[in-house]
């Protein structure tokens, strides 16, 4: 049972916030061991993270990364633009200047937002697929510089190639394991200017994202009809890089929406901790969403973004702040019956640890469901080929095709599914968390969990080539099994773990690509009970694969 600290849902003392000035000390002065596996660049599923104080996020680690996406770039025959976006954390602007002081050293155009703020991780993506439109070379990149939720003292690094999303396992190996070697050899071969010089070089450019992306939602959302219907709304951008957008965007579309707080702080002093007592910017988390959830009765829908912006956490009653599998089921329900422009062939992407309310909602719906492992770099062609009309994550992060069907972005979008529960309640009169529970009622209701715990490289390394053989009855929780994957269905991908499925329930076990946890999630459409059931049989296998 995970202990819920004391501290959860409210606001630290100043005492227990991060130290910033020692934090930007640490970011300059602190040199990584490439010895030391935690000091290495390690790209996760969301790129390299990691913190100041921990030596594994440090001046070093941008100047080596940066250097290998600078010759990745050349090898590939990209030089187009790079859009380089950061978030709010306290280490994202002095990780852009390292970063400029790299790519102007190599020439490269770097287009960096015109008023020195913040740019959201949807925004670099959306800005990459508008300028690579009908080109086929000089194609333009982008970088975004964030941890996204993560603690105040983390930071963290992204790339996206040419195609707009998180770049896939052999670019960011390639990029990876290059940046360990410029760290190993003591940076002998990164070309560096100094700042001053770099911001000055005819290659940098200042940018204005804001407008093109705010200008272009309309294609993707029903803004007229949030207006008309003047849809109360409110919004929390947790002091994050969607501060500057949602102004913009109240003002231009006419809304009538409330930002309940534009604050924007280093230490991220005006949050609420999350479950064990730590500030996340975690909108699918209640502890971190307190504020919002508190104010959730004042609006008929209100919807909040973490640091970068790629994800959503909807409050809408009478569930308050829903949970992201039940809104994305909602939000796949309601997008495939509403957007007459979209091929009647399109397929809905899930990743095969999101719930299986989605299958349900895809068959009710008789569309394709294309289940990939984490990841939403695994959508990326569907979206692109207007193949798949939604992709989505467990972990309150999706995308979607523009009301026309073409390609929107290819990354995680939290505003335009935060718009989407406007919309919804704009259209239908009813908020998503109503529609979730008309959907249960014919569908059946899922009870669903995951679980983290600790455990060792090696031990990830064996979950992570888990066989079928491994789970060795013909029965989960006294039913029959009809599957063991170590592959997804929808591409034929290795999982890197392994799913046991049932008529009415299943679990799915992998390592985590960012920490030293392991992490099975399970469901059940049956109760509370035969979901720890499924949890206990899951949890005693994994314990002899890690005890070997």
């Amino acid at each position: 049972m995970v202990k819920i600290s004391p501290l959860a849902g409210k606001q630290l003392p100043s005492a227990d916030l991060v130290d910033i000035p020692a934090l930007l000390a640490a970011y300059y002065d602190r040199k990584p061991d490439v010895a030391v596996a935690t000091q290495r660049v390690a790209f996760g599923t969301s790129g390299h993270r990691g913190s100041p104080l921990h030596t594994s996020f440090n001046e070093n680690h941008i100047l080596a990364m940066c250097e290998a996406i600078a010759r990745y770039r050349k090898a590939e025959g990209i030089d187009g633009p790079l859009f380089l976006g950061i978030d709010s954390h306290a280490v994202s602007a002095p990780a852009q200047r390292t970063a400029l002081e790299v790519l102007a050293a190599h020439g490269i155009k770097v287009h960096i937002d015109q008023s020195g703020g913040y740019t959201p991780t949807p925004v670099i993506s959306h800005a990459i697929l508008a300028y690579n439109k009908g080109r086929t070379t000089g194609l333009a990149d982008g970088i975004v510089v964030t941890p996204s939720h993560n603690p105040p003292s983390d930071g963290g690094f992204k790339y996206n190639p040419p195609h707009g999303g998180p770049a896939d396992t052999a670019i960011t190996k390639a990029i990876q394991d290059m940046a360990n070697e410029f760290l190993a050899n003591g940076l002998q071969d990164v070309q560096r200017l100094a700042y001053d010089t770099a911001i000055q070089h005819p290659c940098i450019t200042k940018y204005d994202f804001v407008t093109p992306y705010v200008a272009d939602l309309a294609s993707v959302i029903d803004m007229e009809a949030i207006r008309a219907a003047g849809v109360k709304i409110g919004i929390d951008p947790l002091g994050g890089a969607a501060v500057g957008y949602w102004q913009r965007i109240v003002e231009q579309y006419g809304l009538n929406a409330t930002i309940v707080s534009t604050e924007v702080d280093p230490q991220f002093g005006f949050m609420t901790a999350d479950w064990d007592g730590q500030i996340r910017m975690d909108c699918s988390s209640p502890y971190a969403m307190a504020r919002l959830i508190s104010m959730g009765q004042k609006f008929d829908v209100a919807f909040a973004n973490d640091t970068d912006a790629d994800r959503h956490g909807i409050v809408a009653q009478p569930d308050g702040l829903m949970n992201p599998n039940h809104y994305l089921a909602v939000a796949i329900f309601y997008l495939y019956q509403n957007r007459s422009e979209w091929k009647k062939d399109l397929g809905i992407g899930k990743t095969l640890v999101s719930s299986s309310l989605i299958d349900r909602v895809a068959a009710e719906l008789g569309r394709k469901l294309v289940e990939v492992p984490v990841g939403l770099k695994w959508f990326v062609p569907g979206l692109i080929d207007g193949s798949l009309g939604f992709g989505g994550e467990e972990s309150a992060g999706a995308t979607f095709l523009r009301r026309d069907g073409t390609v929107w972005t290819t990354d995680k979008d939290g505003l335009i599914l935060s718009l989407l529960a406007a919309e919804i309640t704009a259209k239908t009169g009813k908020n998503p968390s109503q529609h979730y529970h008309e959907l249960i009622a014919r569908l059946g209701t899922p009870y669903y969990q995951r679980i983290d715990a600790a455990a060792t490289p090696e031990q990830k390394a064996r979950l992570s080539k888990l066989s079928p053989e491994q789970y060795p009855g013909d029965t989960l929780a006294g039913e029959a099994i009809t599957a063991k994957l170590t592959k997804a269905p929808g591409n034929g991908a290795a999982i890197g773990g392994l799913k046991v499925t049932t008529r009415d329930g299943w679990f799915a076990a992998r390592p985590s690509g960012t920490e030293d946890v392991y992490k099975i999630y399970a469901e059940s459409f049956k109760s509370p009970e035969h979901l720890k059931e499924i949890q206990e049989e899951a949890q005693t296998v994994i314990n002899k694969v890690l005890s070997v």
